[in-house]
């Protein structure tokens, strides 16, 4: 566990390093990003904040290489490599992205094109646990896991809306898949595992790009980065759940049958969440499904009434809980997962809309006050009506006026 903590912290500290010098290259290449309709920020800011993530996941997977624990998982298995050229790849077309903003169905190409030469590389998923054991022919599982990095990398730009937030929420993925594949691990002669190798490395670049990212942002990832992350977040589940066999393992007391689907599922869950509805709102409008709108998830969360810190802490939030609720499956029956998912998601409900709760609350109490204001002024003219038929007091008694007032009420003047 201490060497993948160090392989972490060599991530980020490399990450957290380089970032400032990437932004300067960013604003000598012109990738600074102008305010669009749709945005939040209203600065122009740099972008290719992927290219120092990208350099501290490099840096981490050549350093990791050299280590005693971890150099046997090199040993005859290329997985981390092809991973890494990947990487270089899908930054450099995000970097290319930020820079010269690329057509969508020009982009969309080039991360297919990447996807497959990564999965002929030997990155697919080639098993799918359905109770038993389903092989797919090489094929098959090429074009399944193409379009399952596709749809993934992809998800993670959509959500990648405010300072912060995609950064966070894959980096609360690669904790939970970190986790899981350390338990799997323990299970085989070595501990070391490549899969939690890369879980922890995007972990690292994650908490080292924040550190910049922070709103106010001093630069975005950009979708080098946002793209980076979608990538590798599902290239560690691909190493970890696609040559799984659940029959090797004691699935009633360690692992659920159908983790390697849903712990990836809920990992990704609300950057696929986000796309989808996207996508099933813009064409129903007629609109191509990459056409750009703010109502995106977390302009929905503004809009309510949170800040965009506010905004993206409730996210990760809701991130995590979705994460470690189906990692908690393997501790818990799946009673106690669903009672505690529950209280938390009550929870996460209120703070989500307590904006929307506070604003009705003292929506509330104005109309009582005007109501109840209404009443009083209702209540002294009757009185006063009711004063015109009742018998005649003295001055003092009726009002404390003198026998200089005109008519007995007064002049209206302070005494």
């Amino acid at each position: 566990m201490r060497v993948y903590l160090l392989i972490a912290a060599i991530a980020g500290g490399v990450t957290w390093l380089i970032t400032p010098l990437v932004r300067h290259l960013a604003i000598a290449a012109g990738a600074v990003g102008k305010v669009r309709a749709r945005d939040v920020h209203t600065v122009p800011t740099p972008r290719m904040g992927g290219v120092g993530m990208l350099i501290g996941f490099v840096v981490a997977i050549v350093f990791a290489s050299r280590l005693p624990f971890i150099s046997g998982a090199f040993i005859g298995n290329d997985e981390a490599w092809i991973v890494a050229i990947g990487a270089v790849l899908i930054v450099a077309l995000g970097v290319l992205d930020d820079i010269f903003d690329l057509d969508w169905m020009l982009k969309l190409a080039g991360q297919l094109l990447i996807s497959v030469f990564v999965s002929w590389g030997g990155i697919r998923v080639v098993s799918l646990p359905f109770g038993s054991l389903i092989t797919a022919s090489p094929s098959l599982s090429v074009a399944f896991t193409a379009l399952v990095l596709v749809t993934c990398i992809n998800a993670v730009n959509f959500v990648d809306g405010l300072d912060g937030l995609a950064a966070g929420i894959a980096g609360i993925g690669g904790i939970a898949f970190a986790a899981y594949s350390y338990m799997l691990a323990r299970h085989s002669p070595s501990y070391a595992s490549i899969a939690t190798l890369i879980d922890v490395a995007l972990v690292g670049i994650c908490v080292g790009f924040l550190l910049h990212n922070w709103h106010p942002a001093k630069l975005f990832m950009g979708d080098s980065g946002s793209m980076l992350l979608g990538y590798l977040i599902t290239c560690a589940s691909m190493v970890v759940t696609g040559h799984l066999d659940p029959s090797t393992l004691h699935t009633s007391q360690y692992v659920p049958v159908f983790m390697p689907i849903l712990l990836p599922l809920f990992v990704l869950f609300l950057p696929l969440l986000d796309m989808v509805l996207a996508i099933v709102r813009r064409l129903a409008r007629g609109q191509s499904p990459m056409h750009p709108d703010r109502q995106h998830l977390h302009h929905r969360m503004l809009r309510i009434g949170h800040s965009v810190q506010g905004a993206v802490l409730i996210l990760w939030a809701w991130a995590a809980l979705f994460a470690f609720g189906s990692l908690l499956t393997i501790f818990l029956t799946w009673q106690d997962v669903v009672a505690v998912c529950a209280v938390a998601a009550c929870v996460l409900l209120v703070v989500t809309f307590w904006p929307c709760l506070r604003r009705r609350r003292i929506a509330r109490r104005a109309v009582r006050g005007r109501v109840g204001g209404r009443s009083d002024v209702q209540s002294a003219h009757h009185a006063r009506r009711e004063g015109d038929d009742a018998p005649a007091e003295s001055p003092v008694a009726a009002g404390g006026f003198t026998d200089d007032s005109a008519d007995g009420r007064g002049d209206g003047k302070e005494r």
